[in-house]
């Protein structure tokens, strides 16, 4: 008899059911705010990297709107149960697939961030790169990875392009696979990988900081293309 792989539902996946259930049972009215993500996250006994994880997802399949300085809100207009389970990313299991779409979204997105990034952006990044350097202090690598995710994330929300976001937002649980797989190639093949990839993402967001577009885009590109290096040398 061949294993049986079970998997168990993510933190993010439960915050995600949970609101989901909430606005389908009418708790939570089309228009109505949502708490702030440190509310969620105290109510729901979760970090916050786990809320905006949810947040993200809910939006990508239209059931929330997040505006840009004044908080989240359900959508006026709720989508069906159908239309909001037609995520482009859903049924994608390969992981250089994956990688090769991150490299010319993720690319542009660094661009675009460069461009339009205002200081709450700035702020939120510094944050995360604090975050990625306390973890790698702390060798902790489930923190590590969810502060890997959040940097590209917010990198994306940066860009202010609401098409571009809503994609990468698509992307969320893949990158969450992608991330974990990869990294742990990485770390294997070499151990000093993880103060690499600090530096790769403060350079990335130093070329956000001072505009510089053709840098930030160069450098994510640059950034995505080792990982996926790392993971060819891996199948052959």
């Amino acid at each position: 008899m061949q294993p049986i792989k079970i998997e168990t539902e993510k933190g993010h996946e439960i915050v995600q059911r949970v609101i989901l259930a909430q606005i389908e049972d009418g708790s939570l009215q089309p228009g109505q705010k949502l708490p702030s993500v440190v509310d969620l996250g105290t109510s729901f006994g979760v970090g916050r990297s786990t809320i905006r994880e949810a947040i993200s997802a809910l939006k990508a399949m239209g059931w929330i709107e997040v505006k840009h300085g004044g908080g989240t809100f359900v959508s006026k207009v709720l989508p069906t149960l159908q239309s909001s389970s037609r995520d482009p990313f859903e049924e994608t299991k390969n992981i250089k697939e994956i990688l090769e779409v991150r490299i010319w979204l993720e690319s542009g997105s660094a661009s675009l961030a460069a461009k339009h990034r205002n200081d709450a952006d700035l702020t939120l990044l510094k944050q995360i790169i604090g975050e990625m350097q306390q973890a790698m202090e702390l060798d902790h690598t489930q923190m590590s990875e969810q502060a890997d995710i959040d940097f590209h994330l917010a990198i994306a929300a940066a860009s202010h392009n609401e098409l571009l976001n809503t994609l990468m937002s698509s992307l969320t649980s893949k990158l969450t696979e992608t991330i974990g797989k990869t990294r742990q190639l990485w770390f294997f093949e070499d151990k000093s990988s993880s103060a690499l990839l600090l530096k790769e993402h403060q350079a990335i967001y130093e070329a956000i900081f001072v505009q510089d577009q053709a840098l930030a885009s160069k450098l994510m590109q640059t950034h995505l293309q080792k990982v996926e290096k790392v993971l060819n040398r891996n199948e052959k």
